[in-house]
């Protein structure tokens, strides 16, 4: 019988990955509904600027023209959050349902007995993490933020070119882009990178605020509340030094260190990886005589918390279906020909195609 403890930080890598992927899928979405205004905008743009002579520029009057773009661009960000909140809600259901199934799954019959797994509502964590800020805003602050800072992407850009004397064509081309590079040169590009990093954020918050709320739930069970980051070649200086470390499961104070929690994991930056998962009692911290017990049940239950496993050797462990479906068939080859999983990343911590790969190993692709 495995341990439960060990087994539950492997459960939480492996939910690390799934929950990485489906929240790269619902940023992809939300940029697309995103996206779906900028060609009206920019053709409310180019309509107000054609209005405004360079004579008689001034910010009053370029504000006063750009009342109608505004108020789409606020409309876009509205049908985002608009998109964006079933999805949290669901998700705060799954994750409470996660943690519930893979508790009760780990501990043995014999404890449950007397220590039953306590459940977490999907409402009581939806609403949680709506109230509880993240780096420093709630979700509705930054769907406040956000336009705004667009809009002022825009408005100094349109000033900057009338000070440059540019055309309306070459300032509308300046701020949507070209499509012959998919609108990723113009501003509005960073845009979407920032809407990009606070959804991605708002999700890693939710799946902890549901995992957090699931741990408090069941403190009779549980003991700790251990670190677990993704190490790999983009895994901040925040998250390796935290890596590994408990906490206290209520007031989150380290146990035997002195680094803090912070926001914790999954919030601790924006885009991060990390999450937390379980250090279970032991039998005898529970008050449970198993002496009579089988020794591999008796092991079962230890409280001992297993020792640390990067992300590289999570996967190394994994089934060569589990390593293609997260790395890609290629990659998966080469990881299990013995190229770390450090080798698929620069110096900056960015994916390398697999061309750049390939040359990088001195390999010739296939």
């Amino acid at each position: 019988m495995a341990a439960v403890n060990a087994r539950l930080q492997d459960e939480a890598v492996d939910h690390a990955v799934n929950l990485h992927r489906y929240s790269n899928g619902i940023v992809r979405r939300m940029v697309a509904v995103l996206n779906r205004t900028d060609a009206r905008l920019s053709a409310q743009l180019a309509e107000q600027l054609m209005r405004l002579d360079a004579s008689t520029f001034t910010v009053e009057r370029l504000e006063s023209l750009l009342r109608s773009v505004r108020e789409l661009n606020e409309r876009a960000y509205s049908q985002v959050l608009e998109a964006l909140e079933p999805e949290i809600q669901g998700l705060a259901e799954y994750e409470a349902g996660y943690q519930y199934r893979a508790l009760r799954e780990a501990v043995p019959a014999a404890v449950q007995i007397r220590f039953a797994v306590s459940a977490v509502g999907a409402d009581q964590v939806y609403a949680a993490a709506l109230s509880r800020p993240f780096q420093g805003r709630l979700l509705s602050g930054w769907f406040q933020n956000l336009p705004e800072s667009r809009m002022r992407l825009i408005q100094n850009t349109v000033r900057a070119g009338y000070m440059e004397g540019r055309t309306a064509a070459e300032i509308v081309r300046q701020i949507r882009g070209t499509k012959a590079l998919n609108y990723a040169d113009g501003i509005l590009d960073r845009s979407r990178r920032e809407l990009m990093t606070v959804v991605n954020t708002a999700l890693s918050h939710t799946a902890q605020t549901a995992r957090a709320t699931f741990a408090d739930a069941n403190r009779d069970l549980v003991k700790a509340t251990k670190w677990v980051s993704t190490l790999d070649a983009r895994t901040s200086e925040e998250c390796r030094i935290r890596d590994g470390l408990l906490y206290e499961v209520d007031t989150h104070k380290p146990i035997g260190h002195r680094i803090p929690w912070l926001q914790g994991p999954g919030r601790l930056h924006f885009n991060c990886r990390s999450v937390s998962t379980l250090v279970t009692k032991s039998w005898r911290e529970l008050g449970i005589d198993v002496d009579d017990m089988p020794a591999a049940t008796r092991a079962s239950m230890d409280g001992q918390v297993p020792a640390d496993t990067t992300y590289s050797e999570w996967l190394g462990r994994q089934s060569a279906e589990r390593q293609d479906e997260v790395l890609g068939a290629a990659r998966g080859k080469l990881f299990r020909q013995g190229i770390p999983m450090d080798k698929f990343y620069n110096d900056k911590g960015q994916w390398l195609t697999l061309d750049q790969l390939y040359q990088r190993e001195g390999l010739t692709r296939p």
